[in-house]
């Protein structure tokens, strides 16, 4: 069972690609704490990114919210630091590329307390299902999900103006349903009322 307050999001119109549970993403491995590919989330937050996702479907362009983690366990977040200290740098040309791994956490890109751990924060972006292709494609956002670079900041000029408009209508239509983004990050997003500001959770996504 979840704690109180936790829910699962279950809505069939979300794509959940819970990036850490696969060997897709910076550390080349699944994430500890990760055993099921579900998505968590404090009650607040799923009820407001469902919100955004009825928006979307206002639209009536095929557009839908595809969420790469949400609620992350306290141990993913010490098993960032363990990847930090391990030799070798598996996905250091596709992640990030212009950094060591201890910069990663100078610069503020990997916390070693991270936000999502208080349930409320979630990594997203927006997919259209109205293409030719069988899969949902993701719309450019200049970058893939955790590029620790600057081309990934939220603001970053030097982006394609179509990666600009795509960054804003997704920081202006989280906003509108409560949320604040990262600056460093477009993909990253907390619910600025979140109910346990303080509190970081330990039990796993299963």
């Amino acid at each position: 069972m979840l704690p109180k307050g936790f829910t699962y999001l279950k809505d069939p119109r979300f794509i959940l690609s819970m990036d850490y549970l696969t060997s897709h993403n910076f550390m080349g491995r699944p994430a500890a704490g990760y055993k099921e590919k579900i998505c968590i989330l404090t009650e607040e937050a799923a009820k407001a990114l469902i919100l955004v996702q009825n928006e979307l479907d206002t639209l009536e362009s095929g557009y839908c919210l595809k969420i790469f983690d949400a609620y992350r366990p306290t141990e993913a977040v010490a098993d960032f630091v363990r990847w930090a200290e391990e030799p070798g740098e598996k996905m250091k040309d596709h992640f990030y590329p212009t950094f060591t791994k201890p910069e990663l956490f100078k610069f503020g890109y990997i916390a070693k307390q991270s936000s999502h751990s208080r349930g409320s924060t979630v990594d997203l972006t927006i997919a259209s299902l109205a293409t030719t292709n069988a899969d949902p494609t993701e719309l450019d956002m200049g970058t893939i999900f955790d590029f620790f670079n600057e081309k990934a900041h939220t603001d970053n000029p030097y982006i394609s103006d179509t990666a600009k408009k795509n960054r804003l209508f997704l920081k202006e239509i989280m906003e509108k349903h409560g949320f604040k983004n990262y600056p460093l990050e477009w993909w990253h997003f907390t619910l600025e009322n979140e109910p346990f500001p303080e509190t970081y959770f330990e039990f796993p996504v299963q």
